[in-house]
């Protein structure tokens, strides 16, 4: 019941960055509803849907018919998330994303401005989704004692399919290892796991992290290794060889590494080059994969050589 209230309470935070129009539409849903999600998205011409912890996606209505979403809609959401200057969050909505108070998060899909290959800018907006940020305390509970070997944490990544629960268990993990005495540096690129707002963390992320926020994670965590002396060094979402890099050396550097990574399994995680040189170094000791089985996650822990 408590988990519900306060993933109603996410809800209604998260929804403060909708038009007036939409955002009476989604609380006004059944609370039993709310209590269950993890997604609200919105799609120009298409509507409002929203996406529970099973995966499953789900037309929102009003007074029973569909609430209409419109690319003004979609306009004045970013504007709202941008508190009116969407100049000075250029980098940001280039790169996809917009952090929110809150810990929440605003995905832009639209057509995309170019320069040289690279996306200066989202022009047109067609898809919003916004990721509702709802800690689960406890969450690495009956995970932390498999990764641990004689007092000391052992390097872990956690690996899972987009939207299955990563980021929530790395965040409780970075809290109980604070709690157990255990110094992490946590690259946070895209503000989701600690969500600094004056350079205090809105979520739970424990006694001893320390947190750089909004840099590239390989630079990141060169930082943290440099300047905070780190036992564990902490990333969410590895996807390019600069990431990569940087944990092999926090790891030549005597940290733990605690990291996450798109994947089903280890098959699946074998057969991606950018994390070979994990794996040919032997850096992770622990795999931790996330399935879902009858709506709720299961953790399973796997030793590595």
């Amino acid at each position: 019941m408590e988990r519900d209230m306060v993933r109603r309470r996410a809800v209604c935070e998260a929804a403060q960055v909708l038009p007036r129009g939409l955002r009476t539409a989604v609380l006004s849903q059944d609370p039993q509803r709310q209590a269950c999600w993890e997604e609200l998205r919105l799609r120009a011409g298409r509507g409002l849907f929203a996406v529970d912890s099973a995966g499953r996606e789900a037309p929102l209505t009003a007074g029973g018919r569909p609430c209409p979403v419109t690319a003004e809609d979609l306009r004045q959401t970013v504007e709202i998330a941008t508190r009116a200057s969407m100049q000075g969050a250029a980098e940001q909505l280039a790169a996809g994303f917009l952090p929110l108070p809150g810990g929440h998060r605003l995905g832009l899909c639209g057509s995309a401005a170019l320069r040289e290959g690279r996306v200066l800018a989202v022009r047109t907006i067609s898809s919003l989704n916004l990721r509702i940020a709802c800690p689960v305390t406890g969450a690495g509970a009956e995970v932390l004692p498999a990764l641990m070997e004689r007092g000391r944490f052992q390097s872990s990544l956690i690996l899972a399919p987009p939207g299955e629960g990563k980021t929530t268990l790395l965040r409780d993990l970075i809290r109980l290892l604070g709690e157990a005495g255990i110094r992490t540096g946590l690259a946070d690129e895209r503000g989701e796991v600690a969500a600094l707002r004056g350079g205090v963390p809105q979520l739970d992320v424990g006694p001893l992290s320390d947190i750089a926020d909004g840099c590239p994670k390989g630079e990141g965590l060169m930082l943290l290794l440099r300047a905070m002396s780190p036992q564990v060094l902490a990333a969410d979402e590895i996807t390019c060889p600069a990431d990569t890099e940087a944990l092999c050396q926090g790891a030549n550097c005597g940290a733990a590494l605690l990291a996450t990574a798109h994947a089903a399994g280890r098959d699946e995680l074998e057969r991606r080059a950018v994390y070979q040189p994990l794996l040919a170094g032997r850096v992770f000791r622990r795999l931790v994969t996330i399935r879902r089985e009858g709506g709720a996650r299961r953790y399973l822990v796997e030793r590595l050589p």
